[in-house]
């Protein structure tokens, strides 16, 4: 007996001294853009689609098993391949550029003519480029066993084995089907295999690939371009190192699903304990939805627990919003999801429970169609909640890996307002990863600020105290560290001072471009810098500025972008409910706040609080009240704005208004600001038919 093959799961065996190469018959060397429907999907496609493909050709009846491959492109629907009527499969439901094969059983070949076709089985928009189509003359487990090649991935400092992402793409780029020799420690899909033991050994058909090594967006990547004759077997090593300085700050993915406990996606929590070992996740969270999952047992049967200290939550699914509760005991109840407001959301999951983080999640999607952050309930730039609930986390999503916004910034303007609005949340970035390979598991990630010199020994209540203090990082491919008068950093507060020294460094991988940086200040954009060139050795960019410290309280936020561009073991996908056709990826660091206690009273003082004290004090003087807020900065007159519409006081106000016309620029434009988010509230009322 031979070998054991794995593809897609299925145990192939490949028989020794029994190979026969293949030969390749081209149908279709195009590629062609197809869409079922009226209206686009994405941008950037050009010219008109077709509805279907249909490629007509002749061939001779295939006594035996034959292959047809082609080339995938933006695939997120479900498509049907048939040949001569009969289904032989459907694309895979991934935008990236994929090599599909499919097994042409005896007999469907006609001598003659012939016509395959690929064909959208639903009614929704959907984008795709399909082509380059050949029938291989062999069946698939004789096509993917031509060659066999083993791969080792050691770190370059010490030669020792590491746990990584090994991605395979043909000439063209393209993620290439593999067929792995079965082996427990690995978690496979097409072009890619995750080892949790920093070794691999599959097959490929002869041909020339590129053959990469990663481990997260720490690492630096390793890759070698090879040509594999058929009946070749080969070894290589390749060698990947740490070149974003992340000492003192645990790597976290606050958000992570399974297959086996979730019900979608495609990762087991076999596979999910490698995957999280080969990205450099050192404190994962599981937060399947409304179970409780202990991945210990599993990472330590797959030799993978010296990498990370699991830690076991769920995700709190319920209709009225999404909630990542953790860490949970061994043993606690489940709470019940059956709720009907946040203020039974709050009692449900106990939120006075010490050391326990609630993290709101991806607070712009619509799920069982309630958007926690609706525009029509929610006004953003004031962090106002229209519905007379408390608020039940403290901690939200600014990123989201797997539901990313057109808008990248959304997310972190509406965390502004809730800080502003006085709810100190904790800044989180998650993957919210269902998959293997479809989203990547650590992609959207938060540092926390904790030793993390022993990955599988964190102290996992000083991770949880360190994040609920807000000492945190989000990235999503860079950092953004921050630190003012050269020893405060995020969730610190600054003792008072006349001016401030604030340092930020850009951090990210050679493998990743920086071009911006930008500092706030409650939310408003104070200093912003092109980056230039990147450096090699993942700091891509460091400076600083003096700030000038007024007598309000502020919190300060650096945030780094560049463009996003994919990488075969790191691809960006494209937003899981998009607002637009048009999507211009990005790569984001954030840092967490840090607050300037520019009152001296040595708490941080929200521009709700300040807005709300000038309000009792001027007792409804509008004149007294509006000169008062222009001591101010504009996030607390938006507050007042906020708190005067609240108590019924119109801001259409004659009084109110004639007043603010002679109010100082600040005022003016914090009411203004209010004053469009709250038309919003209004299901009626059009953006653009609006004009302020």
């Amino acid at each position: 007996m031979g070998k054991q093959i794995k593809y897609f799961g299925i145990v192939l065996l490949m028989l020794s001294g029994q190979r026969v190469f293949s030969q390749i018959r081209v149908l279709d060397k195009g590629m062609h853009h197809l869409r079922i429907t009226n209206e686009p999907e994405w941008a950037g496609f050009s010219g008109k689609p077709m509805k279907q493909l249909r490629v007509e050709f002749n061939a001779k009846t295939n006594d035996t098993e034959q292959t047809l491959c082609l080339r995938q492109e933006d695939v997120r629907r479900n498509w049907i391949v048939r040949l001569n009527g009969k289904e032989l499969g459907k694309l895979d439901q991934d935008e990236k550029a994929i090599i599909g094969y499919f097994p042409i059983p005896a007999q469907t070949l006609n001598t003659g003519a012939n016509i395959l076709t690929v064909n959208q089985s639903d009614s929704l928009a959907d984008d795709i480029r399909v082509g380059e189509i050949g029938i291989q003359d062999l069946p698939l487990v004789n096509l993917l066993t031509e060659t066999e090649i083993s791969v080792s991935v050691v770190d370059r400092k010490d030669n020792l084995l590491v746990p990584a992402r090994i991605t395979i793409v043909n000439s063209g780029g393209a993620l290439q089907p593999v067929a792995a020799v079965d082996d427990q420690y690995l978690a496979v899909r097409t072009g890619c295999i995750y080892t949790g033991n920093g070794k691999a050994s599959f097959t490929l058909p002869g041909g020339k690939y590129t053959i990469y090594a990663s481990r997260g967006f720490e690492y630096a990547a390793d890759s070698f371009l090879i040509v594999l004759k058929p009946g070749e077997r080969i070894e290589r090593k390749l060698m990947i190192t740490r070149e974003v300085p992340t000492n003192g700050w645990v790597s976290s993915d606050t958000h992570i699903h399974t297959y086996t406990y979730s019900g979608h996606g495609d990762a087991t929590l076999r596979e999910r304990a490698i995957t999280i070992a080969g990205e450099g996740v050192e404190l994962p969270i599981l937060t399947d939805h409304n179970i409780f999952v202990d991945i210990d047992s599993m990472a330590m049967a797959m030799k993978v627990r010296a990498d990370f200290t699991p830690v076991t939550g769920e995700e709190f699914t319920t209709s009225i919003g999404h909630f990542n509760v953790f860490p949970m005991k061994k043993g606690s109840k489940v709470p019940d999801y059956r709720v009907k407001d946040w203020n039974e959301v709050i009692q449900n999951l106990d939120t006075s429970v010490k050391g326990r983080v609630i993290i709101l999640n991806h607070a712009r999607d619509l799920h069982d169609d309630f958007r926690p952050f609706d525009p029509r309930h929610h006004v953003a730039v004031a962090g106002m909640d229209l519905g007379g609930n408390g608020f039940p986390a403290n901690a939200m999503e600014v990123l989201n890996s797997s539901s990313q916004q057109k808008d990248f910034m959304r997310l972190f303007l509406d965390w502004f307002g809730m800080l502003n609005r006085g709810h100190y949340l904790t800044p989180a970035g998650g993957s919210d990863s269902h998959d293997v390979s479809h989203y990547l598991v650590g992609q959207g990630r938060t540092y926390i600020k904790c030793a993390d010199d022993q990955p599988g020994k964190i102290d996992v209540d000083k991770a949880m105290a360190s994040f609920l203090a807000g000492k945190v990082m989000v990235s999503f491919g860079l950092l953004a560290e921050i630190m003012v008068n050269g020893k405060y950093g995020p969730g610190d507060l600054v003792t008072a001072s006349k001016e401030v020294s604030v340092s930020v460094r850009v951090l990210g991988p050679g493998w990743l471009r920086a071009d911006r940086v930008s500092l706030y200040a409650n939310g408003q954009k104070i200093r912003e810098v092109s980056i230039k060139g990147n450096s090699k050795d993942g700091v891509k960019w460091s400076g600083s500025w003096n700030i000038p410290v007024s007598r309000q309280d502020i919190f300060l936020v650096a945030i780094a972008e560049g463009p996003g561009h994919s990488t075969p073991f790191w691809p960006i996908p494209k937003p899981y409910q998009p607002t637009s056709i048009v999507w211009n990826p990005k790569v984001i660091g954030s840092s967490g706040a840090v607050w300037i206690d520019g009152d001296g009273n040595g708490e941080k003082t929200s521009a709700y609080d300040y807005a709300n004290e000038l309000i009792t004090q001027t007792a409804g003087d509008f004149r007294k009240l509006l000169d008062g807020l222009s001591d101010y900065d504009e996030t607390v007159s938006v507050q007042a704005a906020a708190i005067l519409q609240q108590r019924g006081i119109l801001l259409s106000n004659a009084e109110l208004t004639g007043k603010l016309k002679h109010a100082s620029p600040s005022v003016q434009n914090g009411f203004k600001a209010f004053r469009y988010a709250w038309r919003l509230t209004d299901p009626n009322f059009s953006i653009l038919n609006h004009k302020e």
